[in-house]
């Protein structure tokens, strides 16, 4: 079944959407960590995160959409932080990145924009545990759904079958079955818009 990965970065209140969160049946919270240089918006400090951390009861999907990610990494506090995604097309060593990460017990995703060569990718399947698939340009919520995401999500299976690929940017009750190949959905307003999350999550499940 498709994992659904929250994100609060449009939430109006951010500590009371993870309160919510905590009732229903979300896979992951997700984070969107932005440093206004890599993407032209600037979202959630490290001291933020920490603290949505000690409201949850659900593991944190940590996207990190910056130029230096280790940066932002060597301030966090891992526990509850299942996975961090970092962006392909960084100028930094991004085998250096994943071994930090992975020394901290988590998850390794590598994120690709919606324009970049799937191929730029293939020399770090091997050491990642997720592919996730932007099917909007990173930087702001509420966008709409690129639809050739949908022969990415299969370019990347055909390449390694069993690595997990998410996606992230406009998706809705009407672009959740474009993505059935993939083993989460990233899923912002269509949730966090509604007073009832529940309703909201359990809908993309069903």
């Amino acid at each position: 079944m498709l994992k659904i990965s929250t994100s609060i970065l449009n939430a109006s209140n951010r500590i009371e959407s993870i309160e919510k969160l905590n009732n229903t049946q979300t896979d992951y919270v997700h984070i969107d960590i932005m440093d206004g240089k890599f993407v032209p918006n600037k979202q959630f400090t490290t001291n933020e995160v920490n603290m949505l951390k000690k409201k949850t009861k659900k593991p944190f999907d940590v996207h990190i959409m910056a130029l230096n990610p280790l940066k932002y990494i060597k301030y966090f506090n891992f526990k509850n932080i299942e996975i961090i995604t970092i962006h392909l097309e960084i100028n930094e060593d991004l085998n250096t990145i994943i071994d930090n990460i992975k020394q901290n017990n988590c998850k390794v995703g590598i994120a690709i924009k919606p324009k970049t060569d799937l191929n730029l990718i293939d020399k770090y399947l091997d050491r990642i545990d997720m592919v996730l698939i932007m099917s909007v340009e990173p930087g702001f919520g509420g966008q709409k759904f690129i639809e050739n995401t949908v022969d990415r999500i299969s370019s990347i299976k055909k390449k390694k079958p069993d690595i997990l690929i998410e996606v992230d940017g406009g998706i809705n009750l009407e672009t959740i079955p474009l993505i059935k190949e993939a083993d989460i959905a990233v899923v912002g307003s269509y949730i966090t818009n509604k007073d009832n999350y529940e309703e909201a999550i359990n809908s993309l499940k069903n």
